[in-house]
């Protein structure tokens, strides 16, 4: 098998996460504002110009027809392929892997992975289940994770105070990143104390939605600006799902791996490293249980162990594994399109050692996770 070449990092944009409707004195933004204002900031912390951009990949979920070329367009239409992705919250990450793809098969040098969202209202409304199961309300995340939130707790003995510690550490967080929807920190009585939405999942437990842009611009070796604190991309992977965790499919004879298990086995095969080998992570908190089991589905520690390493500080800033250093989406929020490139930016700047306030001494590595419908399960390791 032919060797794939090295792939860079050359530079990233991220606009503020947040609600742009026009209504009660916010902005009005559509999502080729927020796209294009990403693409710019990207490119000049690149230190290049549109023109050196060789293949485009846009990300997005509820955006329609064409919204990549759409939002390129108020960049400059240079006639490069652009590519509209729609892979539900692993869209961001889908692109990025393409863009990784497309520079270490030498197809091109340059190319801008690109994820924007101008969200719906209210819950996420998603057409990733059959049809007779949406009119059923199979399709209601709050109640999706609920069930498995239950199970969960039946299985590790967690409770409610435990997924409230995951939304004040990472609220907590975003009070350091300029970027994030939410900056304000809580405390564990008010996450307890709002209302119930699913249970045993309450308000504070959920993300929130947003409006925002990334962009995140990848290159060959020869086409880096700067050639000081350069990021490589050790691993790009993408799996979907397996028979037995899907749904409405599985046998309880027959055993296969889930998803996240068969996304981090190529993980480590690809890049070399293991868990013990990441100094920072950010895990998909789309609800605040989410990240508990994906740390431990990832390998990070034992099913059962995450709450009890929580409680103890491991996954705090300070801690030995910091995770969702800038908020995760509980307090960042989340633009379906651009959340798992928002999650690779994080790690980016974390080795780099440009996080500001939130930087975790001397990282080097760092791995970023997302899940999205299908399933899908996309993970990102960066290295410097």
């Amino acid at each position: 098998m032919k060797k794939m070449r090295e792939v860079f990092v050359a530079g990233v944009g991220i606009t503020k996460f947040d609600i742009y409707d026009g209504q009660k004195g916010r902005p009005l933004k559509e999502f080729y504002d927020l796209g294009s204002e990403a693409i710019l900031r990207a490119l000049k912390d690149a230190g290049m110009e549109w023109k050196d951009i060789q293949e485009a990949f846009c990300a997005s979920v509820y955006c329609g027809t064409a919204a990549g070329h759409q939002t390129i367009e108020k960049i400059g239409m240079t006639g490069i392929p652009i590519v509209n992705i729609e892979n539900a919250c692993s869209s961001g990450s889908s692109a990025f892997r393409l863009a990784y793809q497309a520079i270490a098969a030498e197809l091109y040098d340059v190319v801008i992975a690109v994820g924007f969202e101008t969200s719906p209202r209210g819950f996420i409304k998603s057409t990733s289940w059959p049809e007779w199961q949406r009119k059923m309300g199979f399709n209601v995340q709050p109640a999706a994770y609920a069930m498995a939130t239950v199970r969960y707790m039946q299985e590790t003995g967690a409770t409610e105070e435990d997924f409230a510690r995951v939304t004040v550490k990472n609220r907590q967080n975003g009070t350091l990143n300029p970027n994030a929807r939410f900056q304000k920190p809580v405390t564990l009585e008010e996450v307890l104390a709002s209302r119930m939405v699913a249970k045993p999942l309450r308000l504070l437990h959920a993300c929130p939605l947003a409006d925002g842009g990334i962009a995140v611009i990848l290159c060959s070796r020869g086409k880096l600006k700067s050639k000081t604190h350069t990021v490589t991309v050790a691993a790009s992977i993408l799996t979907s799902g397996t028979y037995g965790h899907v749904h409405g499919g599985g046998s309880v004879k027959i055993h296969t791996p889930h998803t996240i298990d068969v996304s981090m086995k190529q993980a480590w095969e690809m890049s070399g490293y293991g868990p013990k080998d990441m100094d920072v992570v950010q895990a998909y908190d789309t609800m605040a249980p989410g990240e508990l089991w994906d740390l431990e589905k990832m390998g990070f520690c034992e099913k059962g162990e995450a709450p009890r390493l929580l409680r103890e500080g491991y996954f705090d800033l300070s801690g030995k594994l910091p995770v969702n250093t800038d908020g995760g989406l509980m307090s960042r929020g989340h633009p379906l399109g651009a959340t798992a490139l928002a999650q690779i930016v994080e790690i980016y700047r974390q080795i780099r050692g440009e996080a500001g306030a939130r930087q975790v001494p001397g990282a080097k590595i760092g791995l970023a996770h997302a899940m999205g419908a299908g399933p899908n399960s996309s993970i990102a390791i960066l290295e410097r």
